[in-house]
């Protein structure tokens, strides 16, 4: 294990729009803060993209040293639609509609996220507050805001004033927006009239009487805005000033900007001394959207199949294209992108199991395995450069190719150095799963069960169920089960 202090870290922070060197609040110990999601519905690729960025990270500085106490939330109550402070809350909406209890909504689609992320080997952070279990804390902080004359009651409901906070503060200090220019963009919507200016933002709301998640407050019998669960969150378990605060670049604004204003209003600080945003997934070449039907699930890429793909994809596969690309870039995916990014993942594993197999060393190594080792630390203390490193992965690739014929050389101490370290950066920090148990898998047989599976469609087509059938089985005997939907069909190895 690399120790703290040979480690200089730097990390891209939004807050100061520049890279900068990493120095923790208290020496050894990292607070992180990530926004993690509301739980309404299943979880889908853009939060899987969000939340491998930062298991990453709470991987690397875990591995480095540092004591890391990771925070990442759930929210069960106070996230209305479309963001604002207005509409019906996503999951109060949800268990009406389906005549269920709120609660019933949120474990299910708790288990969902969970269970999603088990499978992309994401580790569990250290603490996963709700804010349902934080309504006291959140209660509290609002008390002090109206207090201090930052915030102000109107028939039962609670918003921050805006106005008031920027005669102290500044105001859209993260998002670089100007007060002035948000003033005269904004527009006229409904349901805001018991605020003062369209800017505020809600801290508690009176709930209706239909509205089934309430609580008593000094104000009203209501619920939490979604600003301040995360403020209360994670100030109780990181304290005023900690030092990363995470999530979707989605969220930079007004989410995030709200929770500093909070902060500052209660604690005099920025909450987080980096913020720090993950970049956007897009489906060929388009924002991702359940309305339009551009979307993909996680499930429906490494078990159900997708109308987007000729093929579904081991979790591993994807984590592995999701790191080819730094976390701050928009990533585009789609299906030749990641059968691209499979062959190079299967390239690596490959090289993985003829060093394994290597067994005759020499005097001297015809690579400079120290410095390797080097680069691939330097890639992920330059805020966390997950593509560089597994550029440094694929130059080692190359080696090993060249000692599996003869054409290189290597001592038995720097074989044993480049084994653990292969095996540390694969599986310790990104996470991945290098048992080579689809190797086999490759583009041939790909083809072979697409023309089976092109075979079984025309079957089905011409309502030939009987031959339709014995394909299924006869695939399903030599451990290849076949997954149909509405549009296509995809194959899984068992």
């Amino acid at each position: 294990m690399e120790s703290v202090a040979s480690q200089k870290i730097k990390i891209y922070n939004s807050l100061t729009g520049k890279k900068e060197i990493f120095n923790p609040v208290s020496k050894n110990r990292v607070g992180m803060y990530v926004c993690g999601p509301t739980v309404y519905s299943n979880v889908h690729l853009g939060n899987l993209r969000t939340f491998t960025s930062f298991d990453i990270m709470f991987r690397y500085l875990s591995h480095i040293g540092y004591k890391v106490r990771y925070v990442r939330n759930i929210t069960d109550v106070g996230h209305l639609e479309n963001d604002e402070d207005f509409g019906e809350d996503r999951i109060d909406k949800k268990a009406r509609s389906e005549n269920i209890e709120p609660m019933e909504v949120v474990q299910k689609y708790t288990c969902d996220f969970h269970g999603v992320l088990r499978r992309f080997n994401l580790l569990p952070p250290s603490i996963e507050p709700t804010a349902t279990g934080h309504i006291i804390e959140q209660i509290n902080l609002i008390k002090i805001l109206v207090d201090k004359n930052l915030a102000y009651v109107k028939n039962g409901s609670v918003y921050f004033d805006v106005f008031e906070y920027n005669k102290k503060y500044k105001y859209g200090i993260l998002s670089k927006r100007d007060l002035g220019d948000l003033i005269h963009n904004t527009r006229n919507t409904k349901g805001q009239s018991d605020k003062k200016n369209p800017q505020d933002f809600a801290l508690w709301k009176k709930a209706k009487s239909n509205h089934i998640m309430k609580w008593g407050s000094p104000w009203s019998v209501g619920f939490p805005g979604w600003h301040i669960e995360c403020t209360a969150m994670s100030n109780k378990y990181l304290g005023d000033l900690f030092d990363i605060h995470g999530g979707g670049i989605d969220l930079k604004f007004p989410h995030h900007e709200c929770e500093i204003a909070q902060a500052n209003a209660c604690f005099g600080t920025n909450a987080a001394n980096f913020w720090v945003h993950a970049n956007m997934l897009t489906l060929n070449g388009a924002k991702m959207s359940k309305s339009t039907g551009n979307n993909i699930l996680p499930n429906e890429i490494f078990s159900l199949g997708s109308p987007f793909l000729t093929k579904t994809f081991s979790e591993s596969s994807v984590k592995f294209f999701m790191l080819q690309a730094h976390y701050r870039n928009v990533l585009d995916i789609g299906n030749d992108a990641l059968i691209a990014s499979e062959r190079g993942f299967q390239r690596i594993k490959d090289a993985i199991d003829i060093l394994k197999n290597i067994k005759t060393f020499s005097k001297k190594t015809s690579f400079n395995v120290k410095n390797w080792i080097s680069d691939c630390y330097d890639a992920m203390n330059d805020d966390f450069n997950t593509p560089i490193l597994i550029s440094h992965l694929f130059e080692v690739v190359k080696f090993i190719n060249k000692l599996n014929i003869g054409q290189a050389k290597i001592t038995k101490a720097d074989y044993n150095k480049l084994q653990n370290t292969i095996k540390l950066f694969m599986t310790d920090i990104m996470g991945l799963d290098i048992a080579n148990k689809s190797s086999f898998k490759n583009d041939k047989f790909d083809q072979i069960i697409n023309v089976l599976l092109e075979l079984r469609k025309d079957a089905r087509k011409n309502k030939d169920y009987k031959m339709s059938d014995r394909i299924r089985d006869m695939l399903k005997e030599k451990g290849i089960s076949i997954n149909d939907s509405d549009d296509n069909s995809s194959y899984t190895i068992d």
